[in-house]
């Protein structure tokens, strides 16, 4: 018997919920299904941009305008890779608990698809599997990662939303868009 394997690419940390639906859908198949793990890690800079532009205008006016220089990148870096390898390892173990077998595991840095695609082909993947919070408007205009995995490789992709069950995907009552 041949391994099945699956990649599967995420956005976060997988609850146990997530990990017993991802295992549910290979229930009942004849060969061992092996899952390899991608975890993007989270762009430091991106983090920082993105908590500075929360400021308000106010604020900015009210104290000495904060320049990049005054952030530590290497700090925020640091935490961006301890806070990515936590989030993996949690994963690891809710996919053991609902009885998974894992192969690969890694917080990849290259871009997301790119790194999906290579996996794919190292593992001779059969399918892959992306599970990310809802994204509206990339999904409006393709340009998610499940649209550029499509695109990009040549194994089924499932796209899968994070803490929602799939009767909540499918019924349309969880925080994912249908009809879109």
């Amino acid at each position: 018997m041949a391994d099945y394997d699956v990649v599967l690419l995420i956005e976060q940390e997988l609850t146990p919920a997530d990990a017993a639906q991802v295992r549910s859908l290979h229930e009942g198949l004849d060969d061992p299904v092996t899952y390899h793990v991608l975890l993007p890690l989270e762009d430091a800079a991106a983090r920082i941009e993105a908590s500075m532009g929360s400021l308000s205008a106010g604020e900015m006016l009210a104290s000495p305008a904060m320049s990049m220089s005054d952030v530590d990148l290497d700090a925020v870096r640091k935490d961006c890779e301890e806070r990515s390898d936590r989030e993996l390892r949690h994963t690891l173990e809710s996919l053991a608990a609902a009885g998974a077998t894992i192969g690969s595991s890694t917080v990849v840095t290259d871009p997301p698809i790119d790194a999906l695609a290579a996996k794919v082909s190292e593992v001779d993947g059969r399918e892959a599997i992306i599970l990310t919070r809802p994204h509206v408007v990339a999904e409006f205009f393709h340009l998610d990662w499940t649209s550029q995995a499509r695109r990009k490789i040549g194994v089924p992709v499932l796209h899968l939303l994070e803490h929602e069950s799939f009767d909540e995907q499918a019924g349309g009552t969880g925080e994912g868009v249908t009809g879109v």
